[in-house]
């Protein structure tokens, strides 16, 4: 009875090291912390990373799991995903040299949580807190294409403009966009402004956000922006697997 207390007590007190430490720590530096041999330290996160408490990262470090990640998506979901984020925004950043943004669904458009800001003179303004349209914009995109939470029933019946043609031109674009994993928006929302975006989806499969690299059409041409693609879909897909998101070909056997 002692034995299985103890280990209780020792799995405990590594999951809350890694729920308090600010970035991901390597077993051996838990092992050391908590005062344990590293053979048991593993061994015991490995049993909490089976129940989803702990995930294990590309290098070795051991990060809060998606069933913590749920859990505080009840409460602050907002600060929780921003904080997930900042890894991916940063190496963004460095990749495109271009702005760099966390946006959610909201009711009436795109609201944008975090975001980096390109080291040029001549980049986007500071979305942060802002709220702009569905239709016109690359993360609006990538929502409308996935049926993001949150956006209420027909979001399409409502967008501007109403006519047919631009209706069924976005409606082709939607299509393209869950066909590709990506959307892009070049001078929708204003003139000489492109952006390409890529959803983030949560456990339930619904995106839950989306990262967006931005800036003018003079830097972000074509070319560059069949550069920079496969970045922001990688870095969604890994900001996916961090909330808990298991798509079909890591689910197959």
């Amino acid at each position: 009875m002692r034995t299985g207390t103890q280990s209780i007590d020792r799995a405990a007190d590594l999951l809350v090291r890694v729920v308090e430490s600010s970035e991901p720590a390597s077993v051996g530096e838990l092992a050391e912390a908590a005062g344990l041999p590293k053979s048991t330290a593993s061994r015991l996160l490995s049993a909490l990373e089976r129940q989803g408490l702990v995930q294990r990262e590309g290098r070795g470090g051991v990060s809060v799991g998606p069933v913590l990640l749920r859990l505080a998506s009840r409460g602050s979901f907002a600060d929780e995903l921003t904080a997930q984020a900042g890894p991916a925004l940063q190496r963004l950043a460095a990749a495109s040299s271009e702005t760099i943004n966390l946006a959610v669904p909201a009711a009436d458009g795109v609201e944008h949580l975090a975001q980096i800001d390109s080291p040029h003179f001549l980049g986007s303004t500071n979305w942060v807190g802002r709220r702009v349209p569905l239709h016109c914009t690359a993360v609006g995109k990538v929502f409308l294409a996935h049926g993001a939470a949150h956006l209420g029933p027909g979001p399409l019946a409502r967008l501007t403009p109403a006519t047919v043609t631009d209706r069924q031109t976005l409606l082709g674009q939607l299509d393209r966009v869950r066909a590709r994993g990506y959307a892009v928006a070049g001078g929708e929302l204003e003139p000489g402004l492109t952006a390409l975006a890529a959803p983030v989806f949560g456990a339930d499969g619904r995106a839950v956000a989306a990262l967006s690299i931005s800036g003018p059409d003079i830097r972000l041409t074509q070319r560059r922006l069949d550069e920079l693609t496969a970045t922001v879909v990688t870095e969604a897909d890994r900001l996916s697997s961090r909330l808990g998101h298991r798509n079909a070909k890591e689910g197959a056997a």
